[in-house]
């Protein structure tokens, strides 16, 4: 028999299953893959000062530079803007692909662990009473890897860690976690330094990723002990300590740049050890819960009042310590529901409260902290179900695939629609309003959405003013109500009340600062404070471009302020090169002044070339152009890309006449200046140039 076609079979047999899964994968995601930003993607995707090779370092080497100290993910995220720039597609694309590989790796981890002797059940015993036992055991086992694998491929859960772009940091960590886990594996069998060398490779690629990681180390001891029903210091713990220091090491930096660099501090955090020890009881309940029955799952969820709980909740904690004893009073006969449980809870510990994050200020719970928790369950579920797929009961048998695929189709389906969630930031939010209506953070951030549009301005401060109903104490949404009322006249002092307001919650506010100088700055008489809010804000936020083009705005309508006003506007461009608003205002400021005409033409060219669609740019340097001799074709080009962008532009047409008149083209001036006064009618500038060529023409 010809051996050729039975390997290609088997080929195919081996690359169905991760067909299926990419295919699963893509099918549910699908609805999400064209989605825009949402919450703190702009973070995420690589900032304009992050996008050079430089940036690139800034990002290894500065911990303040990213919005969290992942290293490795925000590399990833300056390789993919290289490829693509701000795109959203290939971001989404890449974290899906991403949730594809990860699953396809947790059939391949079980896989290994079936291959070597390892059931499911996790009860040994059938191996160790001989080969027949054994096979017995696999063929009972066969292809349970690939159910726990469309389970996590297709759950409501996963959803938050694969359709939200900055959660690349969940998705791309598991890969390497558990890429690590394998060459792990590969080490404890043939105890070869290579495959260690890889592992701690992996490891902290994972770490610099998302240190929530740090938890492997224990979920291999876990699976060790699962598999021999006992650990040997010297073989299986020692070689793990120093991944143990380097996990502790990690998480214990990230909580310090929670806490000091993002925020995780202050009276919204301030909870007893009795309060988090509660708290962490419910946090285990309720993810599993999300697990078992996935509704009404939610970008952001109620916030608990921990501290009215009173000692209600210690039912939770003393349920996860009963649950923890009979599992183990039952390790004898079989291992695996211990270890599931083990690996869910252990792997949950950095979300369990004891630490601060930033998301707590809105909810101690969400769906992407628990997405490589969620692998321990989803293990032990699929193993639940094959252990009954091949029962003598026919209903049983029977039963157990239909429920399975009446299982896998609902979930997909639901996680389809989950997904269509993330098609944009205000979808998102109107879909957890929906479903947690007193989600101050949601009517705040769908106000900011709104105000961008005036057809939606009034339905945007709606919003703030609801936000600040449920929570009087958000400082943002103070802040963020003055931006908006300052839009329009006769608000100035309710502006200032919300800027105070705003800083008395938070005196480390620099945009509260920037935005009480901007409205003093339309008042006569407040120079003193306009000066000292902005020197206040460099002083919290000295690397911020935005603050930086504020102050320079206020300095240079401020007489004798004007040098200092340039050097503001050079800081903001050093900062953010791409900062199109400081190279216009800034070459505005430079053409005044005698001798600096070169340097605005080079910062006009430099708007232009960063944003061509800027008419009012088009103008001002043609302006310039137009005062050398011998640049009035140049002139005439930048004034023709001004009125294409905006053709009712009279003081654009009324140049462009004279510049034709300068040419001998007085047709086309008069058509010019008569295109003026169209648009016009008391344009002095036209009605003299055309009485000029009318006398020129007479004469």
């Amino acid at each position: 028999m010809d051996p050729e076609p039975s390997r290609r079979l088997d080929l195919v047999k081996s690359w169905a299953p991760v067909g299926l899964v990419f295919a699963l994968v893509l099918a549910v995601y699908w609805p999400a893959l064209h989605g825009g930003l949402v919450w703190d993607d702009d973070a995420h995707v690589t900032r304009a000062e992050l996008q050079s090779w430089s940036g690139l370092g800034r990002i290894w080497t500065q911990a303040h530079a990213t919005q969290q100290y992942y290293p490795v993910l925000h590399s990833a995220f300056w390789v993919e803007h290289r490829l693509w720039g701000e795109a959203t597609l290939g971001y989404h694309l890449v974290n899906v692909l991403l949730h594809a590989g990860a699953c396809c790796l947790l059939a391949l981890v079980l896989r290994r662990l079936v291959d070597r002797g390892v059931g499911p059940s996790a009860s040994l015993r059938a191996f160790d009473s001989g080969p027949v036992a054994a096979g017995h055991e696999r063929r009972r086992y066969a292809g349970v890897e690939w159910l726990a694998a469309v389970l996590f491929a297709v759950h409501p859960v996963c959803v938050e860690s694969v359709a939200w772009i900055a959660e690349q940091k969940n998705t791309l960590s598991l890969v390497f976690y558990l890429l690590a886990g394998l060459a792990y594996l590969d080490y404890e069998r043939t105890r070869r330094w290579g495959s260690y060398g890889g592992a701690l490779g992996l490891f902290l690629l994972a770490l610099g990723t998302k240190s929530v990681t740090a938890t492997l180390p224990a979920a291999l001891l876990v699976v060790l002990w699962w598999r021999g029903g006992r650990l040997e210091w010297r073989r299986d713990v020692v070689p793990l300590v120093p991944w143990f220091v380097v996990g502790a090491a990690s998480g214990l930096f990230t909580a310090w740049v929670e806490r000091t660099l993002i925020g995780a501090q202050g009276a919204d955090y301030a909870l007893s050890v009795g309060s988090r020890v509660q708290l962490a009881g419910r946090v285990i309940w309720f993810y599993l819960g999300k697990l078992v029955w996935p509704a009404d799952l939610m970008f952001i969820y109620p916030r608990w009042n921990v501290g009215a709980a009173g000692g209600g909740w210690w039912g939770g904690v003393l349920g996860v310590v009963a649950v923890t004893g009979l599992l183990w009073a039952l390790r004898g006969r079989a291992r695996g529901p211990l270890a599931a449980w083990l690996f869910f809870t252990g792997s949950l510990f950095p979300a369990l409260g004891f630490f601060n994050v930033y998301p707590f200020l809105f909810s101690y719970v969400a769906d992407h902290f628990q997405y490589i928790a969620m692998l321990g369950p989803v293990t032990a579920a699929a193993a639940g179900l094959a252990a009954v797929r091949d029962h003598p009961a026919a209903w049983l048998r029977w039963g157990s695939r239909g429920l399975a695929a009446i299982g896998i189709t609902a979930l997909a389906l639901h996680a389809g629609r989950e997904s269509a969630s993330y098609r944009n930031a205000a979808t998102l939010y109107r879909a957890t309003l929906l479903r947690n209506p007193a989600c101050w953070m949601a009517h705040n951030n769908l106000a900011v959405i709104l105000a961008a549009s005036p057809a939606t301005q009034a339905e945007a401060m709606d919003h703030y003013r609801e936000a600040l109903r449920l929570d009087p104490d958000y400082a943002e949404a103070h802040n963020n109500l003055a931006v908006e009322l300052s839009k329009t006249p006769g608000h100035e002092n309710e502006v200032i009340a919300h800027c105070l307001r705003a800083l008395s919650i938070h005196s480390d506010y620099a945009e509260a600062h920037c935005n009480l100088a901007n409205v003093l700055a339309t008042m006569p008489g407040h120079e003193s404070e306009v000066l000292a809010n902005y020197r206040e804000a460099l002083r919290l936020a000295p690397n911020d471009a935005r603050v930086h083009y504020g102050f320079a705005n206020a300095l240079v309508k401020m007489p004798g302020h004007r040098e200092e006003g340039i050097a503001e506007y050079e800081a903001a461009i050093r900062l953010s090169p791409v900062y199109v608003e400081a190279h216009s205002n800034l070459a505005d400021e430079l053409a005044r002044l005698p001798g600096r005409q070169p340097e605005a033409l080079t910062h006009y060219r430099e708007a232009l070339r960063i944003d061509p669609t800027r008419a009012e740019s088009h103008y001002n340097l043609s302006v310039e152009l137009a005062k050398e001799r011998g640049h009035e074709t140049e002139a005439i080009a930048e004034l023709t890309a001004a009125l294409r962008l905006r053709p009712n532009y009279p003081k654009a047409h009324n140049n462009l006449g004279v510049l034709y008149a300068v040419q001998g083209r007085f047709d086309d001036a008069r058509k010019e200046w008569e295109k003026t006064l169209a648009l016009d009618a008391g344009n002095e500038d036209a009605h003299r140039n055309l009485q000029r060529l009318a006398q020129l023409q007479k004469r």
